[in-house]
């Protein structure tokens, strides 16, 4: 039986500790090949190349310092030799990055490959519509593609504490193949028909977690943030029977829905970042800098991209909320206007 190979796509805190589980996964089955590619974006440390540092300590010291990847797990900075000769694609880096790494990708995938993708953000439209993220990738790879979202944090999910995850899958053949490559003892997976909801709650609460964390940072107290929460969920679930083609019910109770909402709002730098927002009165760019090791939030420019939705569909009085939150992040109102808005 030929065996699957993987390929991990990004090398940030969220890819490296999703390939702790998958580097060791393919160890436990048969069904995988037993070596993970995963693509670095090269950068150089302490006059090293970073790929090189993984593939010699089996550690990003970057991104996910102190946590040893397995062995199985091979850092490449050369985009298309990762994926060659690839069965499952992970697509784990920030959105904003996407396009130019399916632009390197297109006609180089085989076409019986799958894809997976774990990225929290919309791709935009040129004419300012906006799109699911696995929508795009199938529109340009040929290929199907799943999700996975959930309340799941890069250092916690390092740590090896128990969380949990939801697995949208657009191919009924993969559901147990997915199950089999990213569950664990600690990281428990549940798998749903139901792909577009899975990943709309998972861009969508970082919009909802820049609200808790403007809360956060004016102090207002956890009562105040629990409604920003519940009046949050309401627009996610309104978003997605407005623009999508509607929602089960039963997959806002998945990790993916509630319990990522509540994860990001408490914890996750979205959050993290918007109090210091509030405290600092620097700019988000600012603070992705100062903060975040090069890395970028997903909150903000998920809220932009909404926006854009919102102004052509005249629709922003319906979604005060999100329209707060881009408003706040350009500078239009004052964070102390949020409640005021919604």
């Amino acid at each position: 039986m030929k065996r699957l190979k993987v390929s991990i796509i990004g090398s940030g805190s969220w890819g490296c500790a999703i390939s702790k589980i998958v580097g060791k996964n393919v160890l436990k089955r048969n069904t995988f090949d037993k070596r993970v590619s995963m693509w670095v974006y090269e950068e150089i440390i302490e006059g090293r190349n970073l790929s090189e540092i993984i593939n010699s300590t089996h550690e990003n010291v970057k991104y996910l310092k102190g946590h040893k990847l397995p062995e199985t797990v091979v850092a490449t900075p050369d985009l298309v030799e990762a994926i060659t000769d690839v069965d499952i694609l992970i697509f784990v880096l920030p959105h904003q990055f996407l396009k130019r790494c399916l632009d390197t990708l297109e006609g180089k995938i085989k076409s019986t490959a799958v894809a997976i993708s774990l990225i929290k953000g919309f791709q935009t439209s040129v004419d300012g519509d906006i799109e699911l993220i696995s929508k795009y990738i199938t529109s340009r790879l040929k290929i199907q593609c799943s999700v996975l979202m959930g309340a799941n944090i890069a250092n916690e999910v390092a740590n090896e504490v128990f969380c949990e995850g939801t697995i949208g899958c657009a191919t009924k053949e993969m559901k147990q193949t997915f199950k089999e490559l990213f569950e664990t003892n600690y990281f428990r997976v549940a798998v749903v028909d139901d792909t577009q909801t899975v990943e709309a709650c998972g861009a969508l609460k970082n919009i909802v977690a820049c609200a808790a964390g403007f809360s956060d940072g004016l102090l207002y107290g956890n009562c105040t943030k629990t409604a920003i929460i519940r009046i949050g969920l309401m627009e996610i679930k309104m978003f997605i029977n407005t623009f999508l083609s509607g929602s089960e019910i039963s997959t806002f109770f998945e990790s993916c829905g509630i319990s990522d909402l509540f994860a990001s709002c408490y914890g996750g730098r979205n959050r993290k970042c918007s109090a210091l927002f509030v405290e600092k009165g620097k700019s988000i760019y600012d603070l992705e800098k100062e903060i975040l090791n090069g890395q970028r939030l997903q909150g903000p420019s998920t809220a932009e991209a909404v926006n854009i939705m919102l102004m052509k569909k005249g629709l922003e009085k319906k979604f005060p909320l999100f329209t707060a939150v881009h408003r706040i992040f350009n500078f239009e109102i004052s964070p102390r206007k949020l409640l005021d808005h919604i």
